[in-house]
């Protein structure tokens, strides 16, 4: 099942164009909604159920997984490549939405809820970087822009969580409830979306294909950046929310200004303003200058936050904001940068292979940080997180230097 021709006439990819990726954007976020479900519901969840550490860890950390599961055999069998985009990612949505739907049956701690978030994990594979694919497919000068759309309307759907809980006395059904319906409605809407002039015929089927993100030089240092972004990034956003609250109760005892979980989506949602004006100055003036920038500066700011544990909000917050639009405003950029540097017939597998990779990365530095708080408190801990974009920036400046690089960003590296 290959995907149908797309359009080639000039007025017509114009007129079909931004149509085309508002709906995806829509059909995005309303699907990716049955990711972000469990954190919105853990509040509610834990006034209702005494759940162990574990128990509550795996809540979040089975749709992780399930994601890195879906990728790999994704990249394997080269899926996003080989399949109709729009019917894969119907399908994902739609099996997403069933496997929320019977969640609803059970308690949060029985066993088949965190196997449904597996399910759930391994059909995003469908959606978020096939999503990535279908945006390319229009870019004329503007892949980056694009992307970073997407990135920008996800990091909105990982904020809403924290406000909804701030605002109490939501069932833990309800968060639930509602993304299996964005998932189904996702499903069947992104059938109206056309597919861009900018898409390749569809490779052999090779289980080696995969391989070409690190046989290549130049993927292999666009990857590795990838990883150093990746291995901050969810982290960061896991754990911002349960510093806040310490550093608050540290400061204020039981009568903090204004409640955590608020300053917690001020601080995430603020990198869809990253992501979007990463995008655009990637594009504009290239893409590993922009990534190394974003990481030099999220990387710094991860040293030095834990030194205001404890510190008015008028002066914590504003670093937190600027972690907050720094380490998300290279997000879309590395997608770009790969699908820029791949075989054309190859794109798909190419950005499942660094999703897979660099979600994987995630579980570790997610479940290492407790270990980090407890053994050298929070006024140390975030500063390992700085190791990954330190890291990241130096695989983008080699990159940079390689001509392969040329090829980014029309000629902007």
């Amino acid at each position: 099942m290959t995907d149908a021709a797309a359009p080639t006439s000039p007025d017509l990819a114009f007129r079909d164009k931004w149509p085309s990726l508002a709906i995806l954007i829509v059909c995005e976020v309303a699907a990716m909604a049955t990711w972000f479900a469990t954190t919105a519901s853990l509040s509610a969840i834990r006034a209702q159920w005494a759940l162990s550490p574990f128990q509550e860890a795996l809540l979040t950390s089975s749709v992780q997984a399930g994601f890195v599961a879906g990728t790999l055999v994704s990249a394997l069998l080269s899926l996003a490549d080989r399949l109709n985009l729009k019917w894969l990612f119907s399908l994902s949505a739609l099996v997403a939405a069933g496997a929320n739907l019977v969640i609803l049956g059970f308690e949060p701690t029985h066993p088949v809820v965190p196997l449904m978030r597996f399910l759930t994990g391994m059909c995003m594979a469908g959606v978020y970087p096939v999503g990535m694919k279908l945006a390319g497919t229009w870019a004329k000068g503007d892949l980056g822009l694009l992307i970073g759309m997407l990135v920008a309307a996800l990091t909105l759907g990982s904020a809403s969580p924290h406000a909804l809980a701030g605002l109490g006395g939501v069932d833990w059904r309800t968060p639930v409830a509602g993304a299996a319906v964005g998932a189904l409605v996702a499903g069947l809407l992104i059938h109206l979306a056309k597919i861009g002039p900018h898409h390749a015929k569809a490779p052999p089927l090779r289980l080696s294909n995969a391989l070409e993100a690190f046989r290549r030089p130049a993927l292999r240092l666009a990857n590795l950046g990838y990883f150093g972004h990746m291995w901050e990034l969810y982290a960061m956003w896991a754990w911002i929310g349960a510093f806040f609250a310490a550093s608050f109760a540290a400061r204020y005892g039981d009568a903090p200004p204004f409640d955590p979980r608020f300053a917690t989506f001020a601080v995430v949602a603020s990198g869809a303003l990253g992501a979007l004006g990463g995008g655009f100055a990637a594009d504009r003036f290239g893409r590993t200058l922009v990534t190394s920038l974003s990481m030099a500066v999220s990387g710094c700011c991860a040293l030095l936050i834990g030194f205001l544990f404890g510190a008015s909000p008028l002066v914590l917050m504003p670093l937190a904001l600027l972690w907050g639009v720094s380490v998300i405003s290279d997000s879309a950029q590395f997608s770009a940068s790969v699908t820029e540097l791949s075989d054309r017939h190859l794109v798909g597998t190419m950005l499942t292979v660094q999703t897979c990779v660099g979600f994987l990365l995630t579980l570790l530095s997610i479940h290492l940080m407790p270990y980090a708080v407890e053994t050298l408190s929070w006024r140390y801990a975030f500063a390992l997180l700085a190791i990954g974009p330190f890291l990241g920036v130096l695989a983008m400046l080699r990159l940079r230097a390689r001509p392969e690089a040329r090829a980014m960003a029309g000629g902007r590296r």
